[in-house]
């Protein structure tokens, strides 16, 4: 299974929250990234690409595999900080 993914890394839990919530309630996702993001993805709107197992650390991945095609996931902590993750593909 791969994922193709985008997210906003961000420093503090309670931003991620507050950004999590307006991209479910329908905030553009690219623009939220470009603004809050700490990652270099920002200028992409926080996307990555696809990836396969063992790319990403484990509770980002864990958080893609839980997650549906336009899903967007509640704040997973890494060492990088906090990621909003939203799955825009999945394939065999």
């Amino acid at each position: 299974m791969e994922w193709k993914a985008s997210h906003i890394l961000v420093k503090d839990r309670a931003l991620a929250q507050d950004l999590s919530r307006k991209a479910k309630q329908g905030s553009d996702f690219a623009s939220l990234a470009r603004e809050y993001s700490t990652c270099p993805s920002k200028s992409a709107g926080g996307g990555l690409g696809w990836f396969g197992p063992g790319k990403m650390v484990a509770a980002f991945e864990s958080a893609c595999k839980g997650l549906g095609v336009g899903s967007i996931s509640d704040p997973v902590s890494t060492q990088f900080g906090y990621h909003v993750i939203k799955v825009t593909g999945k394939r065999d």
